[in-house]
């Protein structure tokens, strides 16, 4: 009894030696890497990054893909307590990590400093670098660790709609910015109701990987062909809102987002305003058609030009074509995009009821797209008091802005049969119609110029394929010295199949000279967008064709 009394107790004794050894080791030996490593968990724990939902985009097939997920880089930081020689340590690290000598010597002359972050997304060639020094040197309280950030796999695509992850200075931890991040902050954050969880919620978006890639391609083709400034393109669903694709450019990098301007974060589909030009003739005719006021084989004498309020108006190709002359109809209009038949379509609605109808388009409101930032249209040069010539030229899409989301909004609502749609990008919400703009007979009516003017234009026709589109050209105002400059903005909207539209797309290209015609830059593209789309749906013709 006793020796096995005596074997318990030296069991005991060196059990608890070891523990006290190992305390020792931990807190006195190896105190300041653990802090440290303690430390830098604990902020890790407390970063969004760490705990946020991912974004995903969904492919026809319900497939989906990340766009934006959490994954774990190489960071370096520094122990300021058992660093040996703070001038020394700088000496070797500032080339390494490109840090002054003189700002590190201060970092590490901390004397019961625990913690210093260094560098966080640290490349491989640094790390290997640092190692290779931290090895030669025998280097003291330096430390290559790992930490998760967020990360967009597919680095420029959607980068406006998708936002960027950053430093939040009021909280300490990170916040989304810009886009969907920022919208859909507190989902993704796991603070829905305002107590933070433990792990975010993902967000699958509408968009599809594949139209996204493809349109992103085509836009940015065709910008560089240009040399414009740049441009922007948004695919949609027209009967529930849904949106397939939007981008601009010039984009940025949200993995490197320091290295790019702000200008480049915001998404100018919904959080700017520009002129519209001719595609505007479209939602001029809905509102004749549907008043009662015209018809699509209405006829006027078209003489070119226009005066109104001392000004003159004229068609774009008055030196090239010259008027149309009696018997012009309003499908004509459509077909050859003449002023002058803009403004005698709006000259028989009446202004009230134009203004009327354009609001009933959704044209002077935000659309309710679930992004940040959006603003609502402007047409507050149409007033009651406003002289004529307001009107005239906003019947052409000249004097009235508005956002690209709201014109691919407006122009669904025909291909949609008149009922505005609200669009959305989160795959979690239902299609929400706003209300009924104009009546299905209508919108069958001027989807029918439209398609007239595809076909008589055949620059973006498909064989076997009913499509209706609308081009249009809008001279840049100089917000300096008043009036306009002598810079385009050249865009495309169309929808197909029209028999039952499958997609709605917009592309918009800035900055042009005065030279420039939408149907040589921007309605190819469209076209080979439009094909991309349909053999990527597998969508059958919807035309009967002969011959080869």
């Amino acid at each position: 009894m006793g020796i096995r009394f005596a074997i318990i107790t030296g069991f005991i004794f060196l059990a608890y030696g070891f523990l006290l050894f190992h305390l020792y080791q931990v807190q006195l030996v190896k105190g300041g890497y653990y802090a440290a490593r303690a430390e830098s968990q604990a902020l890790a724990a407390s970063s969004v990054a760490a705990v946020r939902g991912g974004i995903y985009f969904t492919d026809l097939n319900g497939t989906t893909l990340p766009a934006a997920v959490n994954q774990n880089f190489p960071i370096i930081y520094a122990v300021p307590k058992d660093i040996v020689d703070p001038q020394e340590t700088a000496n070797l690290l500032g080339p390494i990590l490109g840090v002054s000598v003189n700002r590190l010597t201060a970092v590490f002359s901390k004397p019961n400093d625990l913690y210093e972050l260094l560098e966080r997304k640290t490349p491989d060639p640094v790390i290997q670098q640092l190692q290779g020094v931290m090895a030669d040197s025998n280097l003291k309280g330096i430390y290559v660790d790992a930490e998760p950030e967020r990360f967009y796999p597919l680095s420029t695509v959607a980068s406006q709609l998708l936002g960027y992850v950053g430093p939040n200075s009021l909280n300490g931890g990170e916040s989304g910015y810009y886009g969907a991040e920022q919208y859909y902050n507190n989902l993704l954050d796991g603070d829905v109701a305002g107590t933070q969880s433990v792990v975010g919620s993902d967000l699958t978006l509408t968009i599809d990987p594949n139209i996204q890639i493809e349109a992103e391609k085509v836009l940015d083709d065709l910008v560089t062909a240009n040399h414009a400034t740049g441009g922007s393109v948004i695919v949609a669903d027209p009967s529930t809102g849904k949106i397939l694709a939007m981008g601009s450019t010039p984009s940025f990098d949200p993995n490197n987002y320091q290295s790019s301007s702000i200008a480049d974060f915001l998404n100018p589909t919904v959080e700017a305003v520009y002129e519209p030009g001719s595609i505007f003739k479209v939602l001029t005719m809905a509102a004749g058609i549907d008043s009662g006021a015209i018809t699509p084989q209405t006829t006027y004498n078209d003489a070119g030009t226009v005066k109104v309020n001392g000004y003159t108006l004229t068609n774009y190709d008055i030196r090239t074509h010259g008027a149309y002359g009696p018997g012009t109809t309003m499908t004509n209009v459509i077909e050859h995009s003449i002023n002058t038949g803009a403004v005698f379509a709006e000259n028989k609605t009446g202004n009230g009821t134009f203004l009327d109808y354009l609001k009933r388009f959704g044209l002077d409101q935000k659309t309710g797209i679930d992004l940040p930032g959006e603003v609502g249209g402007n047409l507050r040069e149409l007033t009651s008091t406003a002289r004529q010539v307001a009107y005239d030229t906003a019947a052409y899409g000249q004097g009235v802005a508005i956002t690209a989301i709201e014109l691919v909004s407006a122009v669904s609502a025909i291909a949609n049969g008149g009922t505005l749609m609200r669009p959305y990008v989160n795959a979690a919400l239902a299609p929400q119609a706003i209300r009924r703009v104009i009546s299905s007979s209508t919108a069958t009516q001027v989807a029918g110029m439209m398609i007239s003017a595809v076909d008589k234009a055949g620059v973006a026709t498909i064989k076997g394929y009913s499509l209706a589109g609308k081009t249009g050209s809008a001279f840049i105002p100089d917000l300096v010295h008043g009036g306009y400059t002598d810079k385009l903005i050249d865009s495309y909207i169309g929808f197909g199949p029209t028999s039952n539209p499958r997609f709605i797309a917009l592309i918009r290209l800035n900055t042009l000279p005065s030279t420039a015609l939408a149907a040589e830059s921007v309605v190819p593209a469209w076209r080979m967008l439009a094909q991309y789309i349909i053999n990527y749906y597998n969508i059958p013709p919807d035309r009967i064709t002969t011959g080869n």
